[in-house]
């Protein structure tokens, strides 16, 4: 099964023949059982990471407002345990924020080693909002491409397993969704005058999006493009990248898992001798 498309790197994508409605023939009844159990073995594989300690894990979720990056995290995370799990979400930089280099907010948020970090908006809003806005010089913006690479690179290297989904939206749908939120009282708290600004640049982000998923999708830290139109469809996709990402370490975790508990069940037995 490939519910979202996982870009090689280098390669060059246009988002207009991308398909944000896509569902892979499903219904929303088809897909619930399958939900389901990538939702549990979700579960399971970031309990034995948690306990195991021997990677961190980081998603990074990207995509325009509406996408479901709060819906994502509430529905795909659902089975995980909250002690082995941290959502920062990303928003204007401080201060504090702006007088350091651009990753300095977002590496302290790293996760260590049995940890899973979900990032709402990340270090990507420095290629994304920054461009567009053009809040610094072109030479600035297009170096951090290179400067993302490189701290992606060390996070891998250091034991981070790295996940990024881009949630792609039609514009009509986000016009839905807003749409949504105006009508529906309990759903106003939501509603922001700048997330229509921004709508204005919805072409200035697509183009800047394609050459995020361009250039910074590598093979330590690629990048899935994520229908999410069908918001059970983005959950469905973003499960199964996260299973098919993690599932390959779980041997490795179990194995360690086990040699710990021999190690403790020898010292207990020393300890029963010796008492």
């Amino acid at each position: 099964m490939k519910y979202s498309q996982k870009l090689d790197r280098g390669e060059r994508i246009s988002l207009d023949d991308c398909d944000p409605g896509d569902h892979a023939h499903l219904d929303k009844d088809d897909a619930e059982p399958i939900f389901e159990e990538l939702s549990r073995e979700i579960g399971e594989l970031q309990e034995v990471c948690y306990v195991a300690a021997q990677h961190a894990v980081l998603l990074v979720l990207q995509g325009m407002d509406t996408s479901g990056k709060d819906g994502t995290i509430k529905h795909v995370m659902d089975t995980v345990n909250p002690q082995g799990c941290r959502v920062t979400s990303f928003k204007a930089p401080t201060d504090e924020e702006r007088a350091h280099d651009f990753l300095w907010r977002v590496h302290a948020h790293a996760p260590a080693k049995g940890m899973l970090a979900i990032f709402n908006r990340s270090h990507y809003e420095d290629v994304l909002v920054a461009r567009v806005h053009q809040l610094v010089p072109e030479g600035t913006w297009q170096a951090r491409f290179d400067q993302i690479n490189a701290f992606e690179r060390l996070l891998t290297e250091s034991g981070t397993i790295v996940v990024k989904c881009f949630l792609h939206i039609s514009k009509a749908e986000q016009a839905s969704r807003f749409k949504d939120r105006e009508d529906e009282a309990d759903k106003r708290w939501k509603l922001d005058p700048q997330d229509y600004v921004e709508r204005r640049r919805w072409a200035d982000y697509q183009r800047a999006y394609e050459d995020v998923l361009e250039r910074c999708s590598t093979s330590y830290a690629p990048w899935y493009v994520i229908p999410a139109d069908h918001k059970w469809f983005r959950n469905l996709a973003v499960a199964e990248a996260l299973v098919q990402t993690l599932s390959p370490y779980a041997d490795e975790w179990r194995h360690a898992l086990r040699e710990r508990g021999r190690i403790a069940y020898e010292k207990v037995q020393g300890a029963r001798k010796a008492d």
